[in-house]
Protein backbone atom coordinates (compact mmCIF):
# COMPACT_ATOMS: atom_id res chain seq x y z
CA UNK A 1 0.00 0.00 0.00
CA UNK A 2 1.13 3.94 -0.89
CA UNK A 3 1.32 5.86 1.84
CA UNK A 4 -0.20 8.74 2.50
CA UNK A 5 1.25 12.34 0.66
CA UNK A 6 2.37 14.80 3.20
CA UNK A 7 -0.88 17.22 3.68
CA UNK A 8 -1.19 20.90 4.95
CA UNK A 9 -1.85 21.76 8.64
CA UNK A 10 -4.83 22.75 7.17
CA UNK A 11 -6.18 19.41 6.16
CA UNK A 12 -8.80 18.09 7.96
CA UNK A 13 -8.78 15.11 9.89
CA UNK A 14 -11.87 12.92 9.45
CA UNK A 15 -12.83 9.62 12.02
CA UNK A 16 -14.45 7.08 10.04
CA UNK A 17 -16.50 5.74 12.87
CA UNK A 18 -19.45 6.72 15.09
CA UNK A 19 -17.92 4.61 18.12
CA UNK A 20 -17.32 6.65 21.54
CA UNK A 21 -14.33 4.34 22.28
CA UNK A 22 -12.40 5.58 18.82
CA UNK A 23 -13.71 8.80 19.05
CA UNK A 24 -12.22 8.96 23.23
CA UNK A 25 -9.26 7.14 21.98
CA UNK A 26 -8.69 9.74 18.77
CA UNK A 27 -9.29 12.75 20.90
CA UNK A 28 -6.20 11.55 23.43
CA UNK A 29 -3.62 13.23 20.42
CA UNK A 30 -5.38 16.61 20.81
CA UNK A 31 -5.94 17.08 16.97
CA UNK A 32 -9.28 18.65 15.90
CA UNK A 33 -11.35 16.22 14.20
CA UNK A 34 -14.80 15.36 12.83
CA UNK A 35 -16.65 12.33 13.02
CA UNK A 36 -18.96 10.68 9.96
CA UNK A 37 -20.70 7.59 10.22
CA UNK A 38 -19.18 5.09 7.29
CA UNK A 39 -22.38 3.19 6.43
CA UNK A 40 -20.76 0.10 5.33
CA UNK A 41 -21.60 -3.32 4.81
CA UNK A 42 -19.79 -5.40 7.69
CA UNK A 43 -21.05 -9.00 6.10
CA UNK A 44 -17.47 -11.08 5.78
CA UNK A 45 -17.16 -12.35 2.84
CA UNK A 46 -16.81 -16.22 1.86
CA UNK A 47 -14.06 -18.11 3.33
CA UNK A 48 -12.62 -14.55 4.53
CA UNK A 49 -10.32 -14.48 7.22
CA UNK A 50 -10.50 -12.70 10.39
CA UNK A 51 -7.31 -10.65 9.23
CA UNK A 52 -8.73 -10.02 5.80
CA UNK A 53 -12.39 -8.95 7.16
CA UNK A 54 -10.81 -6.80 9.83
CA UNK A 55 -8.55 -4.98 6.86
CA UNK A 56 -11.16 -4.58 4.09
CA UNK A 57 -13.75 -3.23 6.58
CA UNK A 58 -11.12 -0.07 7.61
CA UNK A 59 -10.12 0.47 4.51
CA UNK A 60 -13.70 0.44 3.29
CA UNK A 61 -15.33 2.76 5.62
CA UNK A 62 -11.97 5.11 5.21
CA UNK A 63 -12.79 4.89 1.72
CA UNK A 64 -16.25 5.49 1.94
CA UNK A 65 -16.16 8.56 3.87
CA UNK A 66 -13.32 10.06 2.37
CA UNK A 67 -15.47 10.00 -1.08
CA UNK A 68 -17.71 12.53 0.83
CA UNK A 69 -15.10 14.63 2.05
CA UNK A 70 -12.83 16.13 0.50
CA UNK A 71 -9.41 17.83 1.61
CA UNK A 72 -9.16 15.74 4.38
CA UNK A 73 -7.25 12.83 5.76
CA UNK A 74 -9.86 10.21 6.93
CA UNK A 75 -9.30 7.35 9.93
CA UNK A 76 -11.40 4.31 9.11
CA UNK A 77 -11.34 1.26 12.09
CA UNK A 78 -12.59 -2.06 11.92
CA UNK A 79 -12.29 -5.09 15.18
CA UNK A 80 -12.89 -8.81 14.80
CA UNK A 81 -12.53 -11.20 17.72
CA UNK A 82 -11.73 -14.90 17.06
CA UNK A 83 -12.83 -17.48 20.13
CA UNK A 84 -10.72 -20.44 18.66
CA UNK A 85 -12.05 -20.44 14.79
CA UNK A 86 -15.62 -18.63 16.10
CA UNK A 87 -15.87 -14.83 15.45
CA UNK A 88 -17.08 -13.13 18.24
CA UNK A 89 -19.48 -10.37 18.10
CA UNK A 90 -21.15 -7.48 21.09
CA UNK A 91 -23.24 -9.58 22.91
CA UNK A 92 -26.11 -7.54 23.20
CA UNK A 93 -27.41 -8.00 26.34
CA UNK A 94 -26.78 -9.03 29.81
CA UNK A 95 -27.83 -12.66 29.30
CA UNK A 96 -25.75 -13.24 26.53
CA UNK A 97 -22.65 -11.64 27.87
CA UNK A 98 -22.76 -14.00 30.99
CA UNK A 99 -23.20 -16.67 28.61
CA UNK A 100 -19.50 -15.15 26.16
CA UNK A 101 -17.86 -14.65 29.73
CA UNK A 102 -18.64 -18.06 31.23
CA UNK A 103 -16.99 -19.90 27.69
CA UNK A 104 -14.02 -18.10 27.69
CA UNK A 105 -13.15 -18.56 31.48
CA UNK A 106 -9.45 -20.07 31.34
CA UNK A 107 -9.58 -19.54 27.91
CA UNK A 108 -8.24 -16.84 25.40
CA UNK A 109 -9.54 -14.74 22.68
CA UNK A 110 -7.81 -13.31 20.18
CA UNK A 111 -8.45 -9.48 18.68
CA UNK A 112 -7.30 -8.30 15.15
CA UNK A 113 -7.65 -4.42 15.16
CA UNK A 114 -7.13 -2.94 11.97
CA UNK A 115 -6.82 1.15 10.76
CA UNK A 116 -6.43 2.18 7.43
CA UNK A 117 -5.76 6.33 6.74
CA UNK A 118 -7.16 7.67 3.32
CA UNK A 119 -6.17 11.05 1.68
CA UNK A 120 -9.39 11.83 0.06
CA UNK A 121 -7.69 14.21 -2.29
CA UNK A 122 -4.70 11.90 -3.92
CA UNK A 123 -6.22 8.48 -2.62
CA UNK A 124 -3.05 7.61 -1.20
CA UNK A 125 -3.16 5.30 1.88
CA UNK A 126 -2.22 2.57 4.17
CA UNK A 127 -3.00 0.22 6.46
CA UNK A 128 -2.19 -1.52 9.74
CA UNK A 129 -3.59 -4.59 11.82
CA UNK A 130 -2.47 -5.19 15.76
CA UNK A 131 -3.10 -8.56 16.94
CA UNK A 132 -4.09 -9.11 20.63
CA UNK A 133 -4.77 -12.11 22.51
CA UNK A 134 -6.13 -11.63 25.96
CA UNK A 135 -6.07 -14.44 28.82
CA UNK A 136 -9.00 -14.60 30.65
CA UNK A 137 -8.14 -16.26 34.39
CA UNK A 138 -10.69 -18.62 35.64
CA UNK A 139 -13.81 -16.90 36.42
CA UNK A 140 -16.46 -18.07 38.90
CA UNK A 141 -19.73 -17.79 37.84
CA UNK A 142 -20.51 -15.17 40.83
CA UNK A 143 -17.73 -13.22 39.42
CA UNK A 144 -18.80 -12.73 36.24
CA UNK A 145 -22.64 -12.39 37.54
CA UNK A 146 -20.93 -9.22 39.83
CA UNK A 147 -19.10 -7.90 36.33
CA UNK A 148 -21.79 -7.92 34.27
CA UNK A 149 -24.23 -6.72 36.22
CA UNK A 150 -21.99 -3.63 37.57
CA UNK A 151 -20.64 -2.77 34.21
CA UNK A 152 -23.02 -3.69 31.77
CA UNK A 153 -20.67 -4.06 28.56
CA UNK A 154 -23.35 -5.86 26.14
CA UNK A 155 -22.31 -3.34 23.54
CA UNK A 156 -18.60 -4.41 23.96
CA UNK A 157 -16.96 -7.00 21.84
CA UNK A 158 -16.51 -10.40 23.98
CA UNK A 159 -18.10 -8.83 26.77
CA UNK A 160 -15.86 -6.66 28.57
CA UNK A 161 -14.37 -3.13 28.55
CA UNK A 162 -10.47 -3.53 29.11
CA UNK A 163 -10.34 0.50 29.75
CA UNK A 164 -12.37 -0.31 33.14
CA UNK A 165 -13.27 -3.08 35.43
CA UNK A 166 -13.08 -5.98 32.83
CA UNK A 167 -9.25 -5.37 33.06
CA UNK A 168 -9.68 -7.37 36.31
CA UNK A 169 -11.15 -10.35 34.29
CA UNK A 170 -7.80 -11.18 32.84
CA UNK A 171 -3.91 -13.09 33.27
CA UNK A 172 -2.70 -11.31 30.99
CA UNK A 173 -2.93 -9.37 28.00
CA UNK A 174 -0.38 -9.55 25.12
CA UNK A 175 -0.12 -6.75 22.63
CA UNK A 176 2.17 -4.31 20.66
CA UNK A 177 -0.20 -1.24 21.50
CA UNK A 178 -2.52 -1.43 24.52
CA UNK A 179 -5.02 1.25 22.72
CA UNK A 180 -5.89 -1.38 20.43
CA UNK A 181 -8.12 -3.87 22.11
CA UNK A 182 -10.44 -0.84 22.78
CA UNK A 183 -11.17 -0.37 19.46
CA UNK A 184 -8.06 2.21 17.39
CA UNK A 185 -3.93 1.15 17.43
CA UNK A 186 -2.91 4.78 18.17
CA UNK A 187 0.61 4.20 18.51
CA UNK A 188 0.34 3.13 14.52
CA UNK A 189 -1.82 6.17 13.79
CA UNK A 190 0.15 8.78 15.50
CA UNK A 191 3.26 7.66 13.16
CA UNK A 192 0.79 7.94 10.31
CA UNK A 193 -0.43 11.19 11.29
CA UNK A 194 3.23 12.73 11.09
CA UNK A 195 3.78 11.35 7.76
CA UNK A 196 0.77 12.87 6.38
CA UNK A 197 2.08 16.56 8.11
CA UNK A 198 0.28 16.26 11.35
CA UNK A 199 2.22 17.69 14.46
CA UNK A 200 2.34 15.08 17.31
CA UNK A 201 3.02 15.68 20.09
Amino acid sequence: MTRPAATSSATRLVLASTSQYRRQLLERLGIRFTVAAPDADESPLPGETAIDLASRLARSKAEIVAHRHRGSLVVGSDQVALFGKEVIGKPGNPERCVEQLRAFSGQRLTFHTAVHVVNSDTGSNEGHIDVTTVHFRKLTHEEIDRYVARERPVNSAGGFKVEALGITLFDRVESQDPTALIGLPLIWLSGALRRAGFCLP
